[in-house]
Order: C-alpha cells, then structure tokens, then sequence
C-alpha cells in the first residue's frame, strides 16, 4: 500500500522539487500508525454491526459510543503523529511566515520593479524609429506572447506573476492603442503559457500559423496604425535545460535520460514534449530552441512585408540567435525585455514612447550561431558507459538515487563568453563580426555618449583614476562606465583573456552637455592570474605577471573609449602571503582531482588546439577511469565511511550541562567568545542532530539552547515561501537585474527585497543566486545574473547588503559551478581546471562574500560535483577557500537534501556543510557515529547556524523572542480543544437521551 501510494503521490511531490524517496520514506514511517487507525475503524464497524443484536435502547449508545471512540482515536493517532515522527515538516509548514505585507512595502516594490525595468532593458538596435513620434498613437501589436509574456522562471525562482504588468497593458499606459483584433487572436489561440516544470517541460511555442494572418485582418491592421511590433518570448526554469535540438523533442527522441526511464524520478532530466502549430515541423533537425520557429519565422516575414516600421521586443532570459533581425531593412529597432517581475513591463511603453531614454546593458555575448561556442559539446548529458554496475550498487543502497552517473568538462577554461571572442579575434582565430552580434556590455540611447580618463595614477599597489562622462547628445540620460584590463601574455604561458571587466559605475541622469566624474580605485591584486599549473607559482596561486597592463574604459567588450596603461616590473607571487584581500593565500585546493583528463583549450599559438579540444566528444570519453571510479565509490552512501576519519586524539565535547544560557545571551558576541562553548555544552546528541538534519525551508526549534524556530524562503524574484505557497511582491529575473549594470539600484533592490522578509517575518532568503551563464541553454540562466563573475560578484554583493539592513541573512547560491540543469542530481562531475574554477566560477562567490558588511552570512551549496567531490561534502570548496581563505563566517546549507546516493549528513558536516535542507527523514541522515570527532564536527555546525541565526531579524528585538506557543501549537491546541468539547458534548447528549429513553420505559411499564 505503501509504494502504491508513493507510485500515486509522486508526481505532485516530485514536481514540488520532493523526492520520490523522500516521500516514501514518510509514508513508511507512518504505515504503523495508518494500520492503527484501520485497525479501529475495523473494530468500529465490527461493533456497529454486533450492535444490531443488543437491545433496542441500548443499540443506539453501543453504536454511538463506537463512533466516538473511533474519533477520538484519530484525534489522539494525528497529534502523535504530528508532534512526532512528521512534527519537523507540519511545524515548518505550521510555523512558516505568514506572508501580509503592508501596502507600503508592495508599493515600494513595485517602484523599485519598475526602476529595474527602466534601467535594465536594453536597446540593441535602433535605425532611429525610437522613440516613437509623437504622432503614432496606435500600435499593431504581433506575436503570441505579447499576450502571455514571461515575468520570470520557474522552481525557486518563480514568482505570483497573475497580476503583473504585462506588455500590452505597459503600452497602453504609455498612451498606445493597440490592435485588439491582434489580440483576441492570440488570446483565443492560447490562453494559456506551456507549463515547463521541474518534472516535465512542454517547450511549445503557442504562435497561429501564416494563413491565420488573413487580407482582411492585415488591411485592418494597416488601417490601424503603420507600426508593428513584433514580441518574441523563450522560457526556461530549474530542472531542465534548453533543448538543442528541437526537433528531436518534436519527434519524441529527445531525451537524455533515456537510459534511465526505469528510475525513481526524473528530477533533474529532460522530459520535453513540443506540440506543432501547423502541419509542419516547427523545427528542422538540429535547430535548437533559441532560434525561431518556422511558424515564427513566417509571420515575421509576413509583418515585414506589410510593415515599413517595425519595432523587435526579445521577451527571453537566455540569450537567442538574433541574426534575423538584421536580415529586414523594415525592422529597425530591437529590446531585450527579459523577465520582468510585477512592475518591470511598466517601463518598456515609456521607453517606447521616450519619456525614459533606455540605459540598459547586455550581460551575455549575443552570439550569431550558438552551435559553434566552444562548450557546444560539453553541455548536457554526458553519461559514462561502463559504470552499470556502480548504478545498481548505488540503486540498491539508496532509493532517491536518480539512475545517472555523468560528467561535463569545461573544456573552454577561462574564455568563457566575451573572453572567448574578443581574445579569439585578436588571437585571428575569428573574425569578430562574424561570430558576435551584439557584444557583452552593449546598449544603445537615446543620446550619445564621451567618455574620458583623467588624473590616472599608479600608486604602487593600485590604481586610481576619474572616467569623465560627457553627455554629448540632446536627451539626458545614464551610461556606465565598464573598466577591462588587458594583461601581458607569453605565448604557452598562464592562460589570460586580453579583455577582462574589473570595475564598472553608472552614472546618474546626466544633462546635455553636461558632464559626470566617475572615480576609480583597483588594486592591482585584481587583475592577477590564477597558475594553476606551476608554470611560475609551485602548488598553484595567483601571480601578477611582469610586463605591461592596460585599463580601459569601453562602450561594451569590443569598443574603446579611452585606454590608459601602467608597469609591472617584476613578478608578483600571491602564493606565499596571499592576496590583501584574503585571510590566507590561495593555493591548489582542487586541481588534483577537479582537472580531469582531458584537452583544455589554450590560447598559444593562437588557439592552435580549439578543434582537438572543443571537437566532439569520442567513444573514449565516456568511459571512467579506474581512479575516478575510486573516488567516486568512496563518496557513494554505499561506501561512505566517515569513522576513517576520526581522530583519537579528539576529546569528548560536554554535551547536555546545565549552564543557564540561551542563543540569545550570544546575540551581538564575537564568533571566537568564549561563552559560545558553554551555550554549545548544552546541546545533546539529538539536539545536534534535530538542528543540523531538519533545515528544509527552516531551522529547528532547540529549547536546550532557547533556540526558536525559524522560516527561510525561496528566491532570487523574491519572497517565495515553499511550504506555504505564498508569494511575495514578483521581482524581476537577476537578467534584468544585472543588465542595470547600477550597484546602487541593486543595493535598493535588496531594501526593497528585504523589507518584504521582514514583513513577512522571515529572515533567511535562498538567494540570490549567482552562477554562471556557461551556456545559453542553461535553464537557470534567468535565475543568475551574467557570463561574468565580477559584473555578478558586485551586483550580489549590493543586494546582500540592502537585504541585510532588515537582519534578512542570504544564502548565496549555488556554490559551486552548478551551471547546468541536466544531471544536477545525478552525480554531475564537473571537471574544470582550478584557474577556472576561480577566475571564472568561484569570482562572483568570492566578491559577494568579501563585499559582504553584514554579521553574519549564509550560503547554500549545489547538487554538482567538482570533480569527484561533492560540492555539498567539499571541504576544499567549503572550508579552505569560503572560510579560510575568503573569511566567510556563518553557515552553509545544502541545496535540497534528496540524498540522491551522495548526500550524506555525516559526510556533509565533517566538511564545512552545516545544515541540511530538508526534513532529516532518509538513511541518509541519520548520525550514528558518537565519536569525540564527529560530535565536534555537529558542535561546529551548530554553532554557525545558531551564529547566523542570532545575528538576524529573528533576534533584533531587545528580548529573548523564546516563549509562548508557536502557530502550531495554538492550532492544534485549539482544534484539540473543539474536538474534545464536541466528543464530549456528544457523549453527554447520547447519555442524556439514553437516560431518557430509560426512564420513559419504566415509566410505561
């Protein structure tokens, strides 16, 4: 009954982001007390029956009495259960937050949405048809998704977008008519968007075919107005990733988890379905989802034909092929209006109309053929072929386990994104116009632009400057000043891009002709290189090169506007002492066993290897070595042994004193106070374990320690509570964000943001997320801001500490390169060279932690590996870099702890993972090992999660917050109450009437 049920609940779990497993594993623990209740109902309706033979009086009281014992039964067998062995996942729903913000609070989100927009949209084209004349008053508005856009992504990103701004509306309150033919078109078409979710992906693209565009709607339409816009919209979310090959979703063949259909969940796989709007392939073989579709394609072609004005909106959170729109004279302007939340459409009327001059900047690189980026071949599925029997081992020990073993391998090292082109450009690999359209950092105005460098400086270990911006247009707007270094480069030496970002700053409004100084001050540190390969720094470390540095600053990636340069005259070496903003120097922490076996691209002779290392994968590469195989079993649930790690020298921490302390006397106190080991003496063993194992979308109540139970939530769009389902105010994608390129306006967004969790009373918030864009098709891309970590680093960083103003603590996730969907959970080993790791990955993690001003902080590690190392049990990722050599101080929790054959709590809090999000209900959880080791690996754990916690919101009053019953316990407390008074009154009633029927039988006789 059990499994039956598990087969039949399922998929509602599994598609909530709920192991299969898990779900299992909660229906077994609770079977006995099922049994029990069926076992009374049997006995009642036994005696329901019996009761027929009792006396006609009597009957009634025996069958009464039946019932109510019954009822009082499950009254009694669902608070046992409740306050029992389902008491962490009831309270963490019980208990959540409950979400009623003020109508302040919404409206200054909502205004800070819409400044997001007005900044963040980006104008990647414009033949001069923008702003619109003043004379154009209405407006043909083409393309399905114009009536259904998108507001964001889907899984912990998502967001309650029902009542959002959308385009057509943003256009009307802009003063625009449009064409409700078109419209209603659309709307009786589709009403609805395809659903892409964690489970299942229907990737169709709702648009009426060719014919549906009759004589007489298009006479109409030209009648109308003699502009057309054209809305084009992609979506994506967590779970899956974009297909590459659409047609082959339309065939029904495309599916990476083929091999493994047999599994318990599909979580984290491909399960993608496409339905054609014609009696044609929408797609033809191997067009991938970001390019159009045919029916797309033909509508396009009939607007331009009809149309001579002709205004692009690109309504996509990834990056798409965006060639066609240079390919009609007709089309002369084009948007990139990502996802954007409640309020962000708002702005895209006025920029339209010209009231806001756009100043938005692309984060990605626009690239014209995405089959042809040099990760193409290791993206996506990438499962080994020889390890069927380490599966069915892991199988048969753990049944979360997802039936994959895969790898990907960063082939392209650091020159990812613009790095890429603009070094293959001048390397001659490429001819730059013919591979990028619109470059990284690009953006039109409405007006132009001068900017100059000024007072530049070398002042030993930094340098400093001013970016004077001129406005040398006739409309007043904003422009950013994006600083790059070019390195020196020896050919076969340290790998180096010779364009890379190190600053930025946006400029207020500036006037026309007016001018606006920006000033700059960059440590020389930042523009070192990672040598990883003991080229000139033994074991690894940064090292800033002899030899000649530019700094300039530029329009996007590829344009100069003004370049400056310094010396360096000797060799700097950051291995020894490290760099002055680390605690302690960086050395190889992961090229040992995260480099893998394989070609790395490299820049000498010109990218001589780009072919033999970013080719097509062979038969070869799919099979795993005996040493990868090692250590991947060693990290398996099936294997794992953490006692081989104990050490007899480890004393026995106290455990259970009685010290008179509660988490609240450690509120404001250092880290290292000494009163931090007594509050910690306190603990039992299964308070630990109670703190560290029960961390889905909350922390645990410890009464031992006076410490309350928390609520944490869902996402980087904003406040998004799991348990509940209650939404927030719906915050832009971290695209738009980013594409602001404003650290001031991310700082307001993050008040913003946090105010919301302080409304709401939760303090712990899953975001912001901040990997990076590997990939185009990675399906989370909504969800992180950029291609480059420092424009990220910066940008998260700045909303951290907005957020922390209202004692809100971020997770800063998902640490570490988890850049793709597929395979997440699935023993993903993500091969990379430690210069990449670090100058590419680890870089917005690393500024968003050293950025930080808060107390205390919090991060949430990733499904993937790095390597053959879990990222949630690495204690290289977790502990030598985060803490000692970034000086993180808080704790670490995991992404969603589906134990998954490798998520192992033992194995987790001996390496710097400190909580475990979930509901501690697999094997997987379980802390056996009571050794002198272990304990102080869980007292260590504790500590930082009760140190983040009491640094937050959920402590800032003047008094202990612990006291009074909570929401759950007033519930059950009252319903309990109700219950037994209407038992009660009923049995009085039934005695009463028996009494009666008594007495009146007497009486006759």
């Amino acid at each position: 009954m059990v499994n039956l049920l598990a087969r039949l609940l399922g998929p509602i779990f599994t598609g909530l982001g709920v192991s299969e497993a898990d779900l299992l594993s909660y229906l077994t623990q609770l079977q006995g007390y099922v049994y029990f209740i069926l076992a009374a109902l049997v006995a009642m309706i036994v005696v329901l029956i019996a009761a027929s033979k009792a006396k006609k009086g009597f009957k009634h009281v025996v069958r009464w009495q039946a019932v109510l014992a019954f009822l009082l039964v499950v009254v009694v067998v669902v608070n046992v259960i409740c306050f029992g062995p389902m008491y962490t996942t009831v309270s963490g729903f019980m208990n959540a937050s409950k979400i009623n913000l003020s109508e302040e609070t919404i409206s200054q989100s909502k205004d800070m949405i819409k400044r997001i927009g007005e900044e963040g949209f980006v104008l990647a084209k414009n033949d001069g048809i923008l702003p619109l004349d003043e004379d154009v008053k209405n407006l043909n508005v083409f393309g399905w998704d114009s009536t259904n856009p998108l507001f964001g992504g889907t899984g912990s990103g998502s967001s309650d977008s029902s009542k959002a701004v959308g385009i057509l509306q943003s256009l009307t309150d802009a003063g625009y008519t449009t064409n409700e033919t078109l419209t209603n078109m659309y709307i009786e078409y589709r009403a609805d968007r395809p659903s892409i979710g964690m489970s299942a992906q229907d990737w169709t693209l709702p648009e009426p075919t060719v014919d549906a565009y009759t004589d007489e709607i298009m006479a109409e339409a030209k009648e109308f107005s003699d502009t057309a816009v054209i809305v084009i919209g992609r979506s994506g979310g967590e779970g899956a990733d974009l297909p590459m090959d659409m047609n082959a979703v339309i065939k029904g063949t495309y599916n990476p988890a083929e091999e493994i259909s047999a599994a318990p969940s599909n979580y984290g796989y491909m399960n993608a379905t496409y339905t054609n709007n014609g009696n044609y392939d929408d797609f033809e073989a191997g067009e991938s989802y970001l390019e159009l579709s045919k029916t797309e394609e033909d509508m396009i072609e009939k607007v331009c034909s009809e149309f001579d004005d002709v205004v692009v909106i690109i309504n996509a959170n990834n990056t798409m092929e965006l060639g066609w729109v240079d390919e009609y004279e007709q089309i002369g302007a084009v948007i990139l209006a990502p996802g954007a939340g409640a309020t962000g459409f708002a702005a895209l009327g006025e920029i339209i109309n010209g009231s806001v001059n756009p100043s938005g900047k692309t984060v990605d690189t626009y690239v014209k053929d995405l089959m042809k980026t040099p990760y193409i071949n290791n993206f996506g599925n990438l499962a080994y072929t020889n390890v069927d029997d380490l599966k069915a081992q892991i199988a048969a020990a753990d049944g979360a386990y997802e039936g994959n073993i895969a790898f990907v391998n960063y082939v392209e090292g650091i020159y990812v994104g613009y790095k890429f082109y603009e070094t293959a450009a001048e390397e001659g690999l490429i001819k730059y116009e013919d591979y990028v359209q619109y470059p990284f950092g690009y953006g039109l105005s409405y007006t132009t632009f001068e900017k100059k460098i000024e007072n530049f400086k070398d002042n030993g270990d930094n340098i400093t400057f001013d970016v004077v911006v001129t406005n040398t247009g006739d409309v007043a707007g904003k422009d950013v000043a994006e600083i790059y270094f070019t390195p020196p480069y020896t050919n076969g030496g340290i790998e180096k891009a010779s364009v890379n970002l190190v600053q930025f700053e946006k400029t207020d409004i500036i006037e026309p002709g007016a001018s606006q100084t920006l000033s700059f001050d960059i440590t020389k540190e930042e523009m070192a290189s990672y040598d990883c390969d003991s080229i000139k720094v033994a074991g690894g470390g940064y090292i800033l090169e002899k030899g000649e540095y530019k700094l300039s600053v530029r329009s996007d990636s590829h344009t100069i506007d003004a370049e400056e340069s310094f010396t360096v005259a000797e060799d700097i070496d950051y291995s020894k002492e490290g760099r002055a903003s680390d605690d302690q120097a960086a050395v190889n922490r992961f090229e040992d066993y995260a480099s893998g076996d394989f070609e790395k691209l490299s820049r000498k002779d010109g990218f001589a290897n780009y072919e033999s290392a970013c080719g097509p994968l062979t038969e070869e590469d799919f099979i795993m070595s005996a040493e990868v195989r090692a250590a991947v079993e060693a990290n398996t649930f099936s294997i794992y042994d953490g006692t081989k790690d104990n050490n007899d020298a480890d004393e026995m921490p106290l455990m259970e004193q009685k010290n008179g302390l509660t988490l609240f006397d450690l509120k404001g106190a250092s880290y290292d106070d000494e009163k931090w080991e007594k509050l910690l003496d306190q603990l039992s063993f299964e308070d630990m374990t109670t703190m560290i194992n029960i961390g889905g979308w909350q922390t645990a109540a410890v009464e031992s320690v006076g410490k309350i139970a928390t609520s944490d939530c869902d996402g980087p769009a904003g406040l998004n509570n799991f348990l509940t389902q209650a939404y927030g105010t719906a915050y832009p994608s971290e695209v738009l964000m980013a594409q602001t390129w404003n650290k001031q306006l991310s700082y307001e967004i993050g008040q913003a943001m946090g105010r919301e969790y302080a409304d709401a009373n939760n303090f712990g918030w899953y975001g912001p997320a901040m990997n990076t864009h590997r990939s185009a098709f990675a399906g989370r891309n909504f969800e992180y801001y950029s291609e480059d970590g420092v424009l990220g680093g910066y940008m998260a960083a700045n909303q951290i500490n907005g957020a922390a103003e209202d004692g809100v603590y971020a997770y800063i996730k998902h640490f570490a390169l988890n850049d793709q969907e597929t395979n997440r959970c699935s023993f993903l080993l993500t091969f990379s060279s430690e210069q990449a790791i670090r100058e590419i990955y680890l870089k917005p993690f690393e500024l968003a932690v050293k950025g930080f001003n808060g107390t205390a902080q919090a991060a949430m590690s990733s499904f993937n590996w790095i390597g053959t190392e879990p990222s949630c049990s690495n204690p290289a990722l977790l502990i030598d870099v985060l803490r000692n050599e970034w000086g993180f101080v808080g704790m670490v929790e995991t992404d969603y702890n589906g134990s998954y054959g490798y998520m192992i709590t033992d194995h987790c809090i001996r390496s710097g993972n400190n909580l475990m999000l979930g509901f501690g209900s697999a094997e997987s959880n379980v802390l056996s090992d009571h050794s002198a080791t272990a304990i102080k690996a869980m007292r260590e754990s504790c500590k930082n999660i009760m140190y983040t916690i009491v640094n937050s919101g959920y402590y800032a009053g003047a008094s202990d917050p612990v006291g009074g019953l909570s929401n759950m316990e007033k519930t059950f407390l009252t319903v309990d109450i109700i219950a037994a008074i209407l038992i009660l009154g009923a049995e009085l009633i039934v005695i009463i009437r028996y009494q009666k029927k008594k007495k009146k039988n007497v009486t006759v006789e």
